[in-house]
């Protein structure tokens, strides 16, 4: 499509982020856009088409990406935005994956936030340990989220105004030791027959299928599956680690299906307006299927990985092979499938049998 005809301008509308879409009045330029941008809306207000202001659309308009700083700037205090921008950018020089800078710009904010007007450079370990006592009597947060706050406070102190190392004996909840949840393969069929949108269906069959996190099915591009080799190619992962998992001989027909009716551009699974397909809108497909398919265990789609480890355990699949195939650094993290699988349960005998 040619843009030359149309002007974008960032705007807010209705309490959203969006962008405005200008041109001259033109059948075939309205057109042109309505079938590119099925979802537009018009606004009478502004007397233009309009579009929201997410990174696929910006994308797909061929404009400037809006930087993530720009929305967190206007929730702290003047005088800390400057360290928050410098902040912004120690993170991304260190090359953390946008999720990490994400949770740590979030609980960065967080703080800046609750001291207000208050010079966030001047904060002593005191300061700090109080504000950390607050989260946890105060917020309930609890350990693991506690862990990644105090990461991200120290590594402004540390990183960005080069600071001592700083230590902070903070009471921590310990975090129940529960087990992975999953579902037995039987409910596995049962809620994949549920799901009739193709596109749906793949989604979901890739998590179970193949072992993946849902933010790796939706990394996944179109030149990652290898079908003369029957593997995919899983790139950066968890640990900015790549690896290769087997994909399965009942779903590659599915996929020429699917890339047929669907024609993905660059990534298998692509948004409405290209790029990324949404990890919030597989797990909303999940939930509906578990829904429909009567299964009332509390459990998200994560589960789905849960179940083909521990699947593949049950069918004698040797552990470190599956350490290998989750992409787990330690096989400790998947030793914790032995816990669950009847396989090993069903060795144990009973001193009561015994007897």
């Amino acid at each position: 499509m040619d843009f030359s005809q149309y002007t974008f301008k960032p705007a807010v509308h209705r309490n959203k982020d969006v962008i405005l879409v200008i041109f001259p009045f033109n059948p075939h330029l309205v057109q042109q856009f309505r079938e590119r941008f099925t979802s537009a809306k018009w606004s009478k207000t502004n007397k233009a088409w309009y579009l929201p202001d997410i990174p696929a659309v910006r994308k797909a308009l061929k404009i400037e990406q809006r930087p993530f700083i720009e929305k967190q700037l206007p929730k702290i205090a003047h005088v800390n935005q400057t360290a928050l921008i410098r902040y912004y950018d120690q993170l991304r020089l260190k090359a953390l994956s946008p999720n990490t800078i994400r949770i740590y710009i979030a609980e960065f904010v967080h703080l800046l936030q609750l001291i207000k007007n208050y010079p966030v450079d001047e904060l002593t370990p005191k300061k700090l340990k109080d504000y950390f006592l607050y989260c946890v009597y105060q917020e309930k947060m609890g350990e693991r989220k506690m862990n990644g706050k105090i990461n991200a406070v120290k590594f402004y102190f540390e990183k960005v105004l080069y600071r001592p190392q700083l230590f902070f004996d903070i009471p921590r909840p310990k975090k129940p030791a529960t087990l992975p949840k999953m579902l037995a393969k039987s409910e596995v069929a049962k809620l994949f027959k549920q799901v009739e949108n193709l596109k749906h269906r793949i989604a979901l069959e890739l998590c179970y299928g193949l072992g993946l996190r849902v933010s790796e099915v939706v990394a996944i591009k179109i030149n990652d599956i290898d079908s003369s080799r029957m593997v995919v190619h899983i790139r950066g992962a968890k640990g900015k680690k790549d690896r290769m998992v087997p994909l399965p001989i009942t779903l590659l027909p599915k996929l020429r299906k699917y890339y047929r009716e669907y024609n993905p551009k660059e990534y298998l699974l692509e948004g409405r307006y290209g790029g990324q397909y949404s990890r919030g809108s597989i797990q909303k497909v999940f939930k509906e299927a578990m829904k429909r398919a009567g299964i009332k265990k509390n459990i998200g789609v994560h589960g789905l990985r849960h179940s083909y480890a521990t699947h593949l355990l049950e069918s004698g699949t040797d552990m470190r092979f599956i350490q290998e195939l989750l992409g787990h650094s330690s096989i400790k993290t998947t030793q914790v499938y032995t816990k669950v699988t009847p396989r090993s349960l069903a060795n144990i005998e009973s001193p009561l049998d015994s007897l």
